[in-house]
């Protein structure tokens, strides 16, 4: 992993903890409180809230597991890290909300069935209810607040959780008022609406966390910066095949580049990690594959059953021997219009060009292609630059 990508991954750690501990310290009394005056103040929907505040105390401690092994580094089972952990988490929370959400609306529909039983409010409940409604959304700002800094999707999947939290207690408080009005039927009807908003947002993010363990792709926007990063690298020509799979808070990357067919290896290499260091530029991503491609390989590939290399090296260097010839190297360009070699001959001293030209000609080029089912077949004589400058230096001394 990248340095910049530790030290953002070690900060998220210290404010998921931090922020973490806030909230469970907070939901443990709120939850006490809730639960005991709740009872004793025979409301229903405080109750409910309550059990919320559990389901938010339980959540808290999956947030901290899921935040101590999403930090782990890439191991034998897991190449690519642990970021995934933090999804896990989420879908393990949206599935906690909904059923907590179930829980609520059952219990508020039971009630419902039996209107003359349902007890008057006290007073005490409404108190209770308006202090965890500042209190939850004072969380919520706070947790918002950070996750947003260290751009944590788990960490903002809590924050909205609790205000989720802060607008139950508000329907919770009205239920109570209503209540405390004569209209009784209002507390289990607040226990109801705050279950159905547990459970609503329970689905939204199970569903959202099941779509990025499905490798759901980075949005459009996103996915056109990245394409954009490639498209600027110097030699690359154009980009196409670019796939983005989520990973936690980061994303994969995969891509292919097109080069100039007729560069070296090494060289479109290099454009490749160029490429591919622009695009881990970006904090979004946790790694990134870079293919060269000498074509649009979606569009056009080489024709099938060419021969491999040694097999044409081995028929060059054949035909060049029987005429006292010998190959310096050999360069095969595989495309999709065919077949193209190129034969660059030993350096020759400058006097022996002409002698070289002659034993070149004696071989029949055109029947060596079509052997080898090439679409082009290039020789190229080399001159000892070298030993030519001394000859041509050596000449004038030799007529003074």
């Amino acid at each position: 992993m990248p340095s910049n990508q530790t030290a953002q991954s070690a900060e998220k750690q210290r404010v998921a903890r931090k922020s973490t501990y806030v909230s469970i310290g907070l939901n443990t009394v709120l939850m006490s409180v809730q639960i005991v005056v709740g009872v004793i103040a025979h409301s229903q929907a405080l109750v409910a809230d309550g059990v919320h505040s559990l389901a938010d105390l339980i959540s808290d401690f999956v947030v901290l597991i899921a935040n101590r092994h999403s930090g782990v580094g890439p191991d034998a089972d897991h190449n690519y890290g642990h970021s995934r952990y933090e999804t896990v988490a989420s879908l393990f929370l949206g599935g906690l909300l909904i059923a907590v959400g179930g829980g609520m609306l059952w219990r508020a529909a039971t009630r419902l069935t039996d209107l003359d039983s349902i007890p008057a409010v006290h007073l005490s409940a409404l108190a209770v209810a308006v202090v965890v409604l500042v209190s939850k959304e004072a969380l919520f700002r706070y947790m918002l607040r950070e996750a947003e800094r260290v751009r944590s999707a788990m960490l903002i999947a809590n924050a909205w959780h609790a205000r989720s939290d802060a607008a139950s207690s508000l329907v919770v408080a009205l239920g109570i008022v209503g209540s405390l009005a004569g209209v009784r039927v209002l507390d289990p009807v607040a226990a109801a609406v705050v279950g159905f908003m547990v459970a609503r947002m329970g689905w939204t993010f199970g569903w959202d966390a099941l779509q990025d363990l499905s490798d759901r792709a980075l949005d459009e926007s996103d996915t056109a910066d990245l394409r954009a990063r490639i498209l600027t690298t110097p030699g690359v020509r154009d980009v196409h095949e670019l796939r983005t799979r989520k990973m936690g808070d980061f994303a994969l990357v995969d891509a292919h580049v097109l080069v100039d067919p007729m560069i070296s290896v090494s060289e479109g290499h290099y454009i490749a990690e160029t490429a591919r260091a622009r695009v881990l530029s970006d904090n979004r991503v946790l790694d990134a594959l870079i293919h060269v491609d000498p074509e649009n390989d979606a569009i056009a590939r080489p024709p099938v059953n060419l021969p491999p290399r040694a097999t044409i090296v081995a028929e060059v260097e054949a035909a060049l021997a029987a005429q006292g010839l010998r190959a310096a190297n050999v360069n095969l360009h595989y495309l999709s219009t065919g077949l193209d070699i190129e034969v660059t001959l030993q350096p020759s001293r400058l006097e022996a060009l002409e002698s070289e030209a002659q034993h070149l000609a004696r071989i029949d080029l055109e029947t060596l292609k079509r052997k080898l089912g090439a679409r082009r077949l290039n020789v190229t004589h080399a001159v000892d630059v070298s030993t030519a400058g001394a000859e041509l230096q050596r000449e004038p001394r030799g007529d003074g």
